[in-house]
């Protein structure tokens, strides 16, 4: 299906190099994109550096795009495959440091790694019980009764928009209280950013 007029117009112009489009495409999805973006990293910083990582990098392969939908749906898809590949990396990253940890703590302790454990674990209930009551909820359902978004929204009468927010609420609760855990924890979460 072509694009839309609009579109095609836009991304000629931009092909050209003209700034102007470039700023206007800007302002037009930046805050979309972020909002986008947010979805997937739970962290308006990081999501906006996605977003701006990925215009300019539209902006620098501009005359050679081949944009065979809409000029929108592929800036969307364009943040999503950004997204996807900071998640992936931070999950190979955070797994590097727990085993590296894990290593270095083994060899010096053999009990080390098991009072990690015991104590992440109390931590994680101290910080659980930190989080507002429907936020806890919607965690313990997606955490320890693994249950996808959709179900969550079904059981618990609410949209699936709000169960995003609950946990992306719970997951920077969560980091601010075990931030000398991080490592850690991120692995132990990690099944849940995938689930978004």
């Amino acid at each position: 299906m072509p694009a839309p007029a609009v579109d095609l117009s836009v991304l000629d112009r931009l092909r050209k190099g003209d700034e102007r489009a470039f700023e206007k495409v800007f302002v037009q999805f930046y805050r979309p994109l972020c909002g986008y973006a947010y979805q997937f990293l739970s962290d308006r910083d990081e999501a906006e550096e996605v977003v701006q990582a990925t215009l300019i990098s539209f902006w620098e392969k501009r005359e050679v795009i081949d944009i065979e939908s809409s000029f929108k749906a592929y800036l969307y898809r364009m943040v999503r495959n950004a997204c996807l590949n900071v998640i992936k990396h931070e999950k190979v990253k955070e797994q590097h440091a727990a085993y590296a940890l894990q290593t270095r703590d083994a060899a010096h302790n053999p009990t080390a790694q098991t009072i990690g454990a015991q104590e992440l674990e109390t931590r994680i209930g101290q910080a659980l019980r930190t989080l507002p009551e429907q936020c806890r909820l919607v965690f313990h359902l997606s955490r320890f009764e693994e249950l996808k978004y959709q179900e969550i929204a079904t059981q618990l009468n609410i949209s699936i928009k709000t169960v995003e927010n609950h946990m992306g609420k719970a997951l920077k609760l969560m980091r601010e209280q075990l931030k000398d855990y991080l490592p850690l924890l991120l692995v132990a979460l990690l099944n849940h950013l995938q689930k978004w």
